[in-house]
């Protein structure tokens, strides 16, 4: 039987640790017992709030006796997952990255877990994150070792991982799972994985069950499956979803499209590897569209942050009474130690205010009523008529334009947060799908670089099979050496 020193978790994918299990060359305890060690030989990315070390090791000797004695397991039997600390795990804390809800711990699964531990997923960990998921960046002051501030990036410890779901795309990248769930508002399952080298799925709006999740924005937040490969995401969305088909696809017939705002402010690294995946794609046929348009990021600023600090406030108020701890949101304010969470609470949050067109803080009511009345709307249709008009399947840009940014106190300002979000909020506000693939490594930097494409609303599985197909051209990247 393997022993933890002898598996190779570095390249280890969901389908390779299941076939492992089902020939008897790998046991879930020695699979579970490396990933605990990983996490365990590097704390100080504080990739974890909590690690659940004895209950996963329980659960996984379960599944083994369960095995042995040929009892029926399910499609994910002994595989661990990480879980985002916003999403409720039973018997675990769900402090959503903020100590006013460190004593918190639901009993019961949020759906989206209870679909993989019904399917045999053992849950290794709740993971850190921005606090509240207000951010781009991790830099949570809550929760870490000490002098070690932030979810930092496993390629690179000096720089973040990005955000909110920082710490479930961090275990990735460090191999200290091979699957984990997130959340998205407005990229925080796209961010992370890119900045930390794993594949990803948002998916369509209302797509994935919202319950037992803590909420920013109910009309724009969505949980979303995490792996190592575009194969092993479209199996965790197939168990959550119930939907297993995926659609043939033939890149010689695939249409990108390319909107230059998306493709603007890359740095030397992300440029340098987006110029050599698109001659790669380009020479076995996919068409590169260009899409000469503006109106995507005029439409999304009417729309993304109006509803986001708009719903912010009841969303917030409504899970604490009815699926949190039932305190105050003032509570919530009271606990929240990172200096820009708590400037977004004082200043929009709580008094219920947004940005206006000029830069104005006003109230957030008639904002919102024109971005969920109009805005949304016209922002959908234009989708769709630049769908429909140049035949695209999806549309293709760098996920983020930068590689991870140096993990500084200063790095949640909102300079950095603007260049990190450049490109996934506008999908986010209209509920299309996006899948985020890593795509290479920075000669500069040594850090990944992501591919989105965003596709048609409700396509889901056809996005992962074109993100499948993609990867087996490109390749996965190389792991961090930790």
């Amino acid at each position: 039987m393997s022993t933890p020193a002898s598996i190779d978790i570095d390249h280890l994918t969901i389908a390779d640790a299941l076939r492992h299990l089902a020939d008897g060359s790998l046991s879930s305890e020695a699979l579970v017992s490396a990933y605990l060690e990983r996490a365990g030989a590097h704390a100080a990315l504080n990739i974890f709030i909590t690690l659940d070390g004895a209950g996963a090791l329980a659960a996984a000797r379960a599944v083994d006796a369960a095995r042995r004695a040929g009892q029926p397991l399910g499609p994910l039997a002994g595989i661990p997952v990480v879980v985002k600390d916003n999403i409720h795990v039973a018997g675990l804390p769900a402090t959503s990255g903020t100590r006013a809800l460190a004593n918190f711990v639901p009993v019961e699964d949020a759906p989206v877990v209870r679909a993989l531990r019904e399917a045999g997923a053992i849950i290794l960990g709740k993971t850190n994150m921005h606090e509240l998921a207000f951010g781009g960046t991790g830099y949570n002051a809550a929760f870490h070792v000490p002098d070690v501030v932030g979810v930092r990036n496993p390629y690179d410890p000096a720089r973040i991982a990005g955000g909110s779901s920082s710490g479930s795309a961090a275990a990735l990248g460090a191999r200290m799972a091979p699957a984990a769930l997130g959340t998205d508002t407005g990229g925080s399952m796209r961010i992370p994985p890119a900045l930390n080298g794993c594949s990803s799925l948002r998916p369509s709006a209302r797509r994935y069950p919202s319950a037992g999740i803590a909420p920013i924005a109910s009309s724009r937040d969505t949980a979303g499956p995490m792996a190592l490969c575009m194969a092993d995401v479209a199996l965790l969305d197939g168990l959550i979803t119930g939907e297993q088909a995926l659609p043939p696809v033939q890149l010689k017939t695939l249409r990108l499209g390319v909107v230059p705002d998306f493709w603007a402010n890359m740095d030397e690294d992300v440029a340098a590897i987006m110029a050599t995946v698109r001659l790669a794609l380009e020479g076995v046929g996919v068409t590169f569209v260009d899409v000469d348009d503006t109106e995507i990021m005029a439409l999304n600023n009417a729309v993304g942050f109006p509803v986001v600090f708009h719903e912010a406030y009841p969303d917030m108020v409504e899970y604490l009474a009815t699926q949190g701890p039932g305190i105050s949101i003032a509570q919530i304010r009271a606990g929240i130690a990172s200096p820009d969470v708590a400037g977004i609470y004082d200043t929009f949050v709580l008094p219920r205010k947004a940005l206006d067109g000029a830069g104005n803080i006003v109230d957030s009511a008639p904002l919102y009523d024109y971005a969920q009345n109009i805005g949304r709307p016209a922002l959908r249709e234009h989708y769709k008529a630049l769908f429909a008009r140049h035949r695209l399947d999806a549309f293709v840009f760098p996920t983020t334009p930068i590689v991870a940014p140096l993990a500084r106190p200063d790095v949640s300002e909102p300079q950095n947060f603007s260049l990190l979000i450049q490109n996934t909020e506008p999908s986010a506000s209209a509920g299309l799908p996006g899948i985020q693939l890593p795509v290479g490594i920075g000669a500069t930097t040594g850090l990944p670089v992501g591919l989105e494409l965003d596709g048609h609303a409700g396509d889901d599985r056809r996005l992962l099979a074109i993100g499948i197909a993609l990867e087996n051209l490109l390749g996965r990247i190389a792991p961090a050496r930790l």
